[in-house]
């Protein structure tokens, strides 16, 4: 097995489009497994870590450019204000792992239990993508196709993730035997965006690739309307609004059985994880309001 080591983008480039069948490789966290059981044995890996154009996040035009190659320990360090990634990111492996491996990875994995991939798709990210021939931009919902199946031509790597900056709260949460170093039984993102009055919430490992709850989203924001409490961050959510968005959430699923859950359990874990991530986000806003905490 070869492995090739280019010093800059352009080379790697370069490389992908004389010899698309190269196989990139960043922290190794997924690729190694496969190749120490021996699932894959492609004839040359191409080392992308030390690329610094992939090593890097900027804020652009209200916007946030999160590259592929910027590893989870730097997002849980740069990142402070962006709650949701900085949550995902900690769950993941231990700080070896977290070291090393990358949201470009989850992306080119495109496993549906990737802890980054639940956050970008509740954040509405692009994914950008690059060859010699230029830039592609396709929203996450188009790059994630299936089970580890992603649009990514052969002569494309993964650029980095980009979207519009969300005011508002929101977190991560995933259930699985530990809190960290385990694939997620199922997980889920929420998002509050304020200035447009949307609840989004985004389910990870329940499905072939990720899941975002679009009816359950727009019951609560309704919901949240008709309490007022988009206007006042201390008015009270009516229970049975609650309760239909952890069953509208529970319902987007569309598990499997498996050796690590089954569906039935997995369904009723992403309604409990939408019940906690939507009271936490509320009284992270009345937190923020000063009003008292909800009785």
């Amino acid at each position: 097995m070869d492995v090739l080591l280019p010093r800059t983008l352009a080379e790697a480039l370069d490389v992908k489009a004389a010899h698309p069948d190269v196989v990139p490789i960043a922290g190794g966290t997924d690729l190694m497994v496969d190749l120490n059981f021996d699932r894959r044995r492609p004839g040359s890996l191409m080392d992308i870590s030390r690329l610094p154009e992939l090593a890097v996040w900027r804020r652009e035009d209200g916007h946030l450019f999160l590259g592929a190659g910027l590893t989870y320990t730097r997002i849980i360090g740069d990142l402070a204000a962006f709650g949701p990634l900085v949550d995902a990111c900690r769950t993941v492996g231990s700080p070896q792992i977290r070291n090393r491996g990358t949201v470009g990875g989850n992306l080119g994995t495109a496993s549906p239990a990737g802890d980054a991939l639940p956050v970008l798709a509740a954040y509405d990210a692009d994914v950008v993508l690059i060859s010699a021939a230029g830039t592609r931009i396709l929203p996450w919902g188009e790059f994630l196709i299936g089970p580890k199946r992603s649009a990514l031509r052969p002569d494309e790597l993964v650029l980095g993730a980009r979207w519009r900056i969300v005011r508002g709260p929101g977190s991560f949460s995933k259930v699985g035997p530990r809190n960290a170093m385990v694939i997620a039984v199922a997980s889920l993102c929420l998002v509050v965006d304020e200035d447009r009055r949307e609840v989004r919430a985004a389910l990870g490992s329940v499905g072939p690739t990720i899941l975002r709850a679009r009816a359950a989203e727009q019951e609560i924001a309704r919901a949240l309307e008709s309490a007022g409490v988009w206007d006042d961050p201390a008015a009270a959510v009516p229970r049975e609004a609650v309760e239909r968005f952890q069953s509208a959430v529970a319902a987007a699923a569309r598990p499997i059985d498996d050796v690590r859950g089954s569906a039935a359990y997995r369904r009723h874990a992403c309604g409990v994880l939408a019940r906690r991530a939507l009271s936490w986000a509320l009284q992270d806003r009345r937190t923020a309001a000063g009003a008292p905490p909800a009785r």
